[in-house]
């Protein structure tokens, strides 16, 4: 599990300090990719783009998870969690498919938070496909996947869509 969180987020740190999103992309499950550009997922994370976000510190802090790794109904691995440090911490919540025997990512969701400890949540269902948030952005007609929408300022998300 930690290398998957670390490789995520570190290709997402790097694809912020580039503003070359194909490698996260190409990392993605197939379904992933075809409802996400390389340009679409630069957007979404422009915010922490411009503020210049630095996640290199997922390389060596331990990430404390708050949705423990489980299987979902729909046999996504779903996990959530953060990186402590000190004043904000990196707040992440990712879902990933299996694709030919490997979990490929299925979607993302980065921000960073308070640094004030918070409590372990019950277990949920994944994000919600569809959000009543003004810049929400559809999945392409007929193809069922992901869908790419805006997050809290300062964060970024790439949450699962289809029905």
């Amino acid at each position: 599990m930690l290398i998957l969180i670390r490789s995520i987020l570190l290709a997402l740190h790097q694809a912020n300090e580039t503003g070359n999103y194909t490698v996260l992309r190409d990392l993605a499950a197939p379904g992933f990719r075809d409802a996400n550009t390389a340009a679409r997922i630069g957007e979404i994370f422009a915010s922490q783009r411009a503020q210049k976000l630095d996640l290199s510190g997922v390389a060596v802090l331990d990430p404390q998870l708050t949705l423990l790794p489980q299987i979902e109904a729909n046999s996504l691995l779903h996990m959530a969690g953060f990186f402590p440090s000190v004043p904000s911490q990196v707040n992440f919540e990712l879902l990933f498919a299996p694709v030919e025997g490997r979990w490929r990512l299925f979607g993302i969701s980065v921000n960073v938070g308070s640094s004030t400890p918070v409590a372990p949540s019950p277990p949920q269902q994944p994000p919600a496909a569809h959000v009543s948030e003004p810049k929400h952005v559809e999945p392409p007609k007929g193809k069922p996947g992901p869908v790419a929408r805006p997050a809290k300022p300062a964060g970024g998300e790439v949450a699962p869509g289809g029905p």
